[in-house]
């Protein structure tokens, strides 16, 4: 293969590298989800369990016989959430169904002495016995967000179900209790009270047995997600830092995306020779890779094979963003993934760019008039700012945000001015006003980062609202004028998201197919920037270099979609911390971690 990659039997690599399809878990966590449900019912419907040994238990002495209710209702819950466990291959979850299904297969004997129900529980516990080395992933990072997520979605499922217990038994109730007296009852039961609503015989204890159940199965795995060891996100050390630094300074000028995996809310893994890596982030159970592989491309083999030997000690899913064509070919030959085409990156060639020309009219048109209205320019390295300037510039970015949300991942660094940073490009509009406001004369921000020793990749735009319009294009353009001073040949600016189907959907002689599929687009980029990104690229005439996902299967794609959408910050499953919180903390540690969103980037 070309760029020096090593080639290798492509058949024998997806047999020895790639990944192999789970069937054993996936079918044992089906079934764990199907046993469960038989266990609610059998707890919940009377006619589900009715038999001759039922009505001979609940005439018998003392509350045996709704006990077991609840204990076969609360197997059956937590199977059910036991089950996606099972099928990622999780060790604890397998520990934890080992131990619920003969307690849900006794349920099921002594409450409503039912053999099938025996029979199903064994024969789902004889192949978890079986298959026990399938079923070895370790632990998901983790935090005790999941606790307060937990305790949400399980109280309203436990209402949802309460409410069915509650009504199922219509000729047992006494009187006709309301709505509003079924739900009071329902919450006072969870917390092991009595309600409103009475019964005839022992129903009353059934239904207060199962609610209790309800209300302790919330409490405790709510109490387990709080209290267990906290396993957080892995974040880059300072040596794995220094030697990503290291192979960025020989390789850098590979991939215009290789100085963001310098992003340290990412983990990263190495090739055994240590001349290459993978940089990633686990998101929702998606081991999320983004660009090339950094180093020396004849490594890359062994990094990408420690990266799959990783997602499969977890049972994550893994998946590839935004690499490059080359890239692509690698990770598809050495794994046996697929690869679709994503968009296109724009990049200008500095020595080729002019605003002469009919092609760049509307641009230099723009930036004509900015100028005459008094803006100015500046095109410096992170290094040649001193610190207030510096720290100036960083309230700026951050109070000037769009949304609450910081944005960006696979072409965000999610910093400004750290001192291991000095490389990197500012470019900044200034003017002078009658009143200055809290940043001064102080417009628009952009902030390039270094691609290779001559190259710059556009990291974050920024601008004050109250600014005239064209910022960006005034940026850009004193940014590429500026460039051969600063020694930088080429700069890579927006990505353009599905950019070949909409140029190819716009011309004579296009399709229906593809027409419709421009459409589509053009509808979607009513909230999200798909037309407007490639419209803003096209205006600087670049060339267009196409950018893939690697992924495992197509029934993947929707998960890793929405994992994709998390790390990016549209997606925003977390309680957001208070902003004056973030900016206060962000003054005392002007080089926290945290995230730089880059709204027309990583749209």
């Amino acid at each position: 293969m070309s760029d020096g990659v090593p080639s290798r039997s492509g058949r024998v690599r997806r047999i020895l590298r790639g990944p192999r399809p789970e069937a054993v878990p996936t079918l044992i966590g089906r079934a764990c989800a199907v046993v469960g449900l038989l266990d609610i019912a059998a707890g919940v419907f009377p006619r589900f369990r009715h038999s001759r040994m039922h009505a001979m238990v609940e005439v018998l002495p003392g509350s045996f016989g709704p006990f077991v209710a609840a204990l076969s209702l609360s197997a059956g819950v937590l199977l059910l959430l036991l089950a996606h466990g099972l099928r990622r291959r999780k060790r604890r979850a397998w520990r934890a169904a080992v131990v619920l299904l003969p307690a849900g297969a006794a349920a099921e004997f002594v409450y409503r002495h039912s053999v099938v129900g025996v029979i199903i529980s064994l024969a789902l516990l004889a192949p978890l016995l079986v298959h026990r080395k399938e079923f070895a992933a370790l632990p998901d990072p983790r935090s005790r967000w999941r606790a307060l997520a937990n305790f949400v979605l399980m109280s309203a499922g436990s209402v949802a179900l309460g409410m069915l217990i509650v009504s199922i038994h219509p000729h047992r109730m006494v009187g006709d209790p309301s709505v509003a007296d079924r739900l009071t009852h329902v919450v006072y039961g969870l917390f092991g009270f009595e309600g409103p609503v009475d019964y005839q015989g022992s129903t009353s204890w059934t239904v207060a047995y199962s609610l209790g159940a309800l209300g302790w199965i919330t409490a405790v795995t709510t109490a387990y997600l709080a209290f267990r060891p906290e396993h957080p996100a892995a974040r880059l050390t300072e040596e794995d830092e220094s030697r990503l630094r290291a192979l960025l300074a020989k390789h850098g000028r590979r991939d215009s995306l290789g100085h963001f995996a310098l992003r340290r809310d990412k983990a990263v893994v190495f090739s055994p020779s240590g001349k290459a890596a993978v940089t990633y982030r686990v998101v929702s159970g998606v081991m999320l890779a983004s660009g090339d592989p950094i180093g020396d491309v004849e490594a890359w083999p062994g990094a990408i094979e420690r990266f799959m030997d990783e997602a499969r000690a977890h049972s994550w899913t893994p998946a590839v963003v935004g690499c490059s064509e080359t890239g692509g070919e690698v990770w598809t030959r050495e794994t046996g993934l697929d690869a679709l085409e994503l968009g296109d990156e724009a990049v200008v060639d500095v020595a080729d760019f002019s605003l002469a020309g009919r092609a760049m009219r509307n641009v230099r048109q723009m930036v004509k008039r900015i100028e005459r209205a008094g803006y100015e320019t500046r095109v410096r390295r992170i290094r040649d700012l001193g610190d207030a300037e510096l720290e100036r510039i960083r309230r700026a970015a951050e109070d000037w945000r769009g949304t609450d949300t910081e944005r960006g991942f696979s072409m965000a660094l999610g910093r400004i001015g750290d001192p291991s940073d000095g490389d990197c490009l500012i470019a900044t509009a200034h003017k002078q006003d009658d009143e200055p406001g809290e940043y001064g004369d102080l417009k628009a921000i952009l902030h390039f980062v270094p691609w290779g020793t001559d190259g710059a990749s556009l990291e974050l735009m920024r601008r004050d609202r109250s600014a005239d319009p064209g910022m960006n294009e005034l940026l850009i353009v004193a940014t590429l004028q500026a460039a051969p001073k600063l020694g930088v040949q080429r700069i890579s600016l927006n990505f353009a998201m599905f950019r070949s189907a909409l140029a190819r959907g716009e011309k004579i002689g296009a399709g229906p197919v593809l027409r419709a599929w421009r459409g589509l687009l053009v509808f979607l980029s009513r909230w999200f920037q798909i037309e407007s990104l490639y419209k803003f690229n096209a205006k600087f005439q670049p060339r267009w270099e196409p950018r893939y996902i690697v992924y495992r299967a197509s029934s993947d794609l929707p998960r890793i979609g929405f994992a994709t959408m998390q790390a990016e910050g549209f997606v925003d499953l977390a309680l957001p911390m208070p902003r004056f919180l973030r900016r206060r903390r962000a003054t005392r540690r002007p080089c926290a971690h945290a995230m730089t969103d880059r709204d027309v980037r990583a749209a």
